[in-house]
C-alpha cells in the first residue's frame, strides 16, 4: 500500500509541474522530504498527503483512505505476528485428519480482524467519516509564507504558502444553494482572510468584502473547476467579524452571509 500511495503522490506531483523546490515552498514539508515522501523512502504524514491535495486542488477523499492502509502496513497493524503453533500427529501416521489447533484458529481470527478494521477506516475516510491520526513518524513542520497582512493583498493562498496544512483556522462555514459549500479561512502567520468554496459550477461567482472596505472575489471557468477547491485571493485580516461573502449563480440572486 505504501507504494502504492507514493505512485499516486508522484502522479499527482508530475500532473501539477511542481517542482520539489515548489513543494517546499508553498507547503509546510522541506524539498528533502518530499523528495523522501515521493519515492517511498519515508512514511508519509496525513498532514503531506491534504497539503499536496490542496496545493493541487485535488479531491483528498480516495487519497486519504490510501494513506491509512499504508500507515497500517508501517506502524505494522496489517502484519499481525502468528502465535506458535503446537505439533499435531501427523495425519498419515493416525489415519485421522489432524485437529485444527486453538492457536492457529486464534491467528487467523487475528489476521482477518487486522483487515476488517484497515477497511473499515478507509470506507470511512471515502464516506467522509471521522478524521484518523498519523500514526507513521513525524516531524517539525516548515513554516515560510511568502508574505504578510498587507503584502499577501489580492494573492493566492496556496501560490503564497499562507494555506499549507496546519497553517489555518476556519472561522466560519456555510452551505448555500445546490450544496456550495463556503469557508472562511485565516491564517494567522500570514495576518489573511479568504474564501474556499467547494461545489463549485461554471459561471458561479463568490465575493469576500471586509469592514475595510476591500472585496476579494473568484469566478469558477469550465469544467476544470466544477467539483474542486477553488479560493478567492487572500485580504488583510486576522478576524471574520463584519465580512460578508456572497455567492452569485448565474441567473439567480446572490445569497449572502455574514462572517
Amino acid at each position: 500500500m505504501s507504494g502504492q500511495l507514493a505512485e499516486r503522490l508522484r502522479e499527482i506531483r508530475d500532473r501539477s509541474g511542481l517542482s520539489l523546490a515548489a513543494l517546499a515552498a508553498r507547503t509546510p514539508y522541506s524539498k528533502s522530504s518530499w523528495e523522501r515522501y515521493l519515492n517511498g523512502k519515508k512514511p508519509v504524514p496525513r498532514q503531506a498527503v491534504e497539503a499536496l491535495c490542496e496545493l493541487t486542488g485535488t479531491p483528498a477523499g480516495r487519497l486519504l483512505a490510501l494513506w491509512e492502509l499504508a500507515d497500517a502496513e508501517w506502524s505494522g497493524r496489517a502484519r499481525p505476528v502468528p502465535a506458535p503453533v503446537p505439533e499435531e500427529p501427523d495425519r498419515a501416521a493416525t489415519g485421522r485428519p489432524a485437529p485444527v489447533s486453538r492457536s492457529g484458529v486464534r491467528w487467523w481470527a487475528v489476521a482477518v480482524a487486522g483487515v476488517v478494521v484497515a477497511c473499515l477506516a478507509a470506507a470511512a475516510l471515502l464516506d467522509g467519516g471521522p478524521d484518523g491520526r498519523s500514526r507513521a513518524a513525524t516531524e517539525p513542520l516548515v513554516r515560510n509564507p511568502g508574505c504578510r497582512a498587507a503584502g499577501c493583498e489580492g494573492r493566492s493562498p496556496v501560490a503564497m504558502g499562507c494555506g499549507g496544512a496546519g497553517m489555518i483556522t476556519t472561522l466560519a462555514t456555510h452551505t448555500a444553494s445546490g450544496g456550495r459549500r463556503l469557508e472562511l479561512r485565516h491564517a494567522r502567520l500570514c495576518h489573511t482572510v479568504w474564501v474556499r468554496s467547494t461545489g463549485l459550477l461554471p459561471g458561479d461567482r463568490v465575493e469576500l468584502s471586509l469592514p475595510t472596505g476591500h472585496t476579494q472575489r473568484v469566478t469558477a471557468e469550465g469544467g476544470r473547476d466544477a467539483g474542486q477547491y477553488l479560493a478567492t485571493p487572500m485580504a488583510a485580516g486576522d478576524s471574520g467579524a463584519g465580512t460578508r461573502i456572497c455567492l452569485e449563480v448565474p441567473g439567480s440572486r446572490p445569497e449572502c452571509f455574514t462572517g
